[in-house]
């Protein structure tokens, strides 16, 4: 199984405990990087610290949950190793890891059940990229 990591603001907090509590059920390893309660914190500094847990090879995958998901994928996305995805349903997280190669899932925790976030993170996990036409793409978002 790919190596992940997990984040979320305050608003995020609430989904990202029980997707982890679920990730735990289900033997699914992960390095959670906070925050651990709903107290206010800064959206970008959760995420700027799962991308560079990327960057830096300690995880492959990443999961960031904020109120809207907007802001966790904006500060994401300004790492060059990162490709941050919103997602807000099953179908465009399966393209966003099929055709974008996307690392890092960012979920709308205000917006969302937590069945349908834990349908779309396994989702997440286990769709491979399916390169080809789309590596090609791919490679040219970094190019700049």
């Amino acid at each position: 199984m790919i190596q992940l990591a997990i984040a979320s603001d305050h608003a995020g907090f609430p989904l990202k405990h029980a997707l982890a509590e679920r990730l735990q059920a289900e033997s699914i390893s992960f390095i959670d990087i906070g925050t651990f309660g709903t107290d206010r914190v800064d959206y970008p500094d959760y995420a700027h610290a799962l991308a560079q847990s990327i960057e830096k090879g300690e995880v492959e995958i990443g999961v960031l949950i904020c109120g809207s998901g907007q802001g966790m994928a904006i500060a994401a996305n300004k790492h060059k190793q990162i490709r941050c995805a919103l997602c807000w349903n099953k179908e465009i997280t399966e393209l966003s890891r099929a055709h974008n190669n996307a690392n890092v899932l960012a979920l709308p925790g205000r917006f969302l059940e937590e069945d349908e976030a834990w349908n779309m993170l396994l989702t997440f996990l286990q769709t491979p990229f399916e390169g080809g036409r789309h590596a090609d793409r791919v490679n040219k978002i970094s190019a700049c």
